[in-house]
């Protein structure tokens, strides 16, 4: 019996490597597509700025551009001709910046327009606007490396905590019924849109807007379990009919949100916020603060529910031994109905704070960050909701401060290539054992 239990430990081990192996590889594939772009933003965005850099009339390649407003930011490379375009969301003002390392040994930018090497801009009548910078020779004034570094791990601190609200939901459904629900990001993308229906269509004050969305998503999440997930349960369905269902309902889903709010990029109120400084290199607009405050107060509130509450510990019970805990006399489908109530009114809350971040809504927004959810309960450990807590700051942290060495059309893959090397080195993850805690 031994030789059979640490066989299947092995086995189970592999499994995890390997599923983390996939998630890099898609991702890679993903991005690699994207990453050194002349071009970013162009076919999903109506507002676009574009220019031409040039040096004593020779074009310049590889000179990269960043474009910031509000909560957006973009980041392009310029093409063989000296040429880029960013699309941008919304009509608003916008700092366009040149990174002068990029450019030619002892080659600045001169612009009397610009302030150091950035300036700012804006769309007329026209959703078109060229923006052109005059470079000569000089002596370049360079952000020291630690400012850059603290600026990120703000940013990143406030990215892993709107992440972890997704993965932890995600992470108690796996814990409670062994599903890997791909249709997780679609319950993102429910949440966001839900604001954008009574916050935009119809016009409710926005802090009124967000609780219906929250609430909705808990109705959404109950309406699922009732009418797909517990009748497939019952009928002792296996986890990977029950995985195919999920990957088939993201679609079906994704594609109905298409069909009602089209392709377009929709703004919820009070996203294009200016930034505030708050100490040294550190600026946050409201929306960033608030968001960062509301995600640290609802984690904490999952952590008592899961530590102090009688259901939160038979979730735990469930975790550990879903036999075991039915025999001990606890209500295993009324718990995990429970549980979808509560990952889905968290993967909701996720999507509103995930539509402020990017910024914008859009039919396929939770897919964008389906495989950093899985990444951080990977990372974290399969099951266990303070582990999905770790992961998700840990791949939040990895994912903004690794654009201090990589271009940001690549910042996913380097947070998913720590997540091998430690499933190579602890496969179970950071804080996962053979018995799940929930």
């Amino acid at each position: 019996m031994e030789v059979v239990r640490k066989a299947k430990e092995r086995r189970k081990r592999l499994l995890v490597v390997l599923f983390g192996a996939v998630v890099a590889a898609l991702a890679l594939s993903a991005t690699s597509s994207a990453a050194f772009a002349d071009e970013v933003g162009t076919d999903e965005y109506d507002f676009v700025f574009s220019g031409n850099v040039k040096y004593n009339s020779e074009p310049l390649e590889d000179v990269r551009i960043t474009v910031e407003g509000g909560d957006y930011e973009a980041e392009v490379l310029t093409d063989a001709e000296g040429k880029w375009k960013v699309g941008v969301p919304e009509k608003i003002e916008y700092t366009i910046a040149i990174d002068e390392s990029t450019l030619p040994e002892g080659v600045i930018v001169t612009d009397e327009d610009a302030e150091g090497n950035s300036k700012e801009a804006e769309f007329g009548l026209t959703g078109n606007k060229s923006v052109n910078f005059f470079l000569g020779e000089g002596v370049r004034e360079t952000t020291s490396f630690v400012d850059q570094l603290v600026e990120r791990i703000v940013n990143g601190l406030n990215f892993g905590l709107m992440l972890a609200l997704a993965a932890i939901g995600a992470s108690l459904v796996f814990g409670t019924t062994g599903l890997s629900n791909f249709a997780h990001a679609e319950m993102v993308t429910f949440g966001a849109v839900m604001t954008l229906v009574f916050g935009v269509f119809i016009k409710l004050p926005i802090l009124v807007a967000i609780p219906i969305a929250v609430a909705l998503s808990a109705v959404f999440g109950l309406a699922l379990d009732a009418a797909i997930w517990r009748p497939l349960r019952r009928r002792g369905i296996g986890l990977t009919q029950l995985l195919i269902v999920s990957i088939g309902l993201s679609l079906a889903l994704r594609y109905t949100f298409q069909f009602f709010i089209g392709g377009s990029i929709f703004q919820l109120p009070g996203s294009s916020e200016a930034k505030i400084n708050i100490i040294g290199p550190i600026s946050l607009t409201v929306t960033d603060m608030i968001s960062m405050g509301v995600s640290a107060v609802v984690l904490v509130a999952v952590a008592w529910w899961l530590t102090n509450t009688r259901i939160g510990k038979a979730t735990r019970a469930i975790s550990d031994n879903p036999a075991l805990a039915a025999s001990s006399g606890i209500n295993v489908d009324g718990v995990v109905r429970i549980v979808w109530v509560i990952s889905a009114a968290l993967a909701g809350l996720s999507g509103v704070l995930w539509a402020y971040f990017i910024p914008g809504i859009k039919w396929d927004m939770g897919a964008q960050i389906l495989l950093l959810v899985f990444a951080a309960i990977t990372l974290g450990g399969l099951g266990t909701a303070y582990g999905a807590l770790i992961g998700s700051i840990i791949v939040g942290l990895l994912v903004e401060v690794s654009t201090l060495w990589i271009p940001s059309d690549l910042k996913y893959l380097g947070a998913l290539v720590i997540l091998i090397v430690v499933l190579l080195v602890r496969p179970q993850g950071i804080l996962g054992r053979r018995e799940r805690i929930g």
